[in-house]
């Protein structure tokens, strides 16, 4: 029977599968931290983004229009969406973290530390052969961006939204650093 030091010694030798194609450099100190312990191995993790999606029910080949993981300045932003065809989403999501724990007292125990610094909507989400905790923000947006190629909503509310969502990776970014700092 393979050991919880086995599978994190095989998940965390595996090569980024991530859509950006790259490590989120935003949250890697914080993933390397938890890494590093004994007792945890994070499986996928992400800083928060803003994103412009394709409106469909399920993962298909280019399926994200533009995708940014810091601060999206409204002018380049808005270049980008006058460039797009068909219909789209905007989501703007909050950081995110895999965590496999060796035991529940232990699960409880870094659970217990992302609320303490306003993760949240963290829990517990599997006790089966894995005990995995996700740890994740409140900070979302989602609304229909586009439709049939054209832009439903106006720039002024487009420029407020992203407002919003830049202040909200920056909480996101904030809460981040604070759990690394406690851990």
């Amino acid at each position: 029977m393979e050991t919880f030091q086995q599978r994190k010694q095989d998940v965390l030798s595996k090569e980024d599968k991530s859509s950006i194609g790259e490590w989120d450099k935003r949250i890697l100190d914080l993933c390397d931290k938890i890494n590093s312990s004994e007792n945890y191995y994070t499986t996928s993790s992400c800083s928060g983004r803003i994103l412009i999606i394709k409106d469909e029910d399920k993962k298909i080949n280019g399926l994200f229009e533009f995708v940014s993981h810091d601060f999206v300045i409204f002018d380049n932003f808005l270049e980008r969406v006058k460039k797009i065809r068909g219909n789209c989403k905007f989501k703007q999501e909050p950081p995110l973290i895999h965590i496999v724990c060796d035991t529940l007292p232990n699960a409880e125990i870094l659970l217990r530390k992302a609320q303490e610094v306003g993760f949240k909507r963290s829990g517990i989400i599997s006790l089966g052969r894995n005990i995995v905790l996700e740890i994740l923000s409140t900070e979302k947006l989602e609304f229909p961006l586009m439709l049939n190629g054209r832009l439903i909503v106006d720039e002024a509310f487009l420029k407020i939204v992203l407002e919003k969502a830049n202040d909200n990776l920056k909480k996101g970014f904030e809460k981040i650093g604070r759990l690394n700092y406690i851990l």
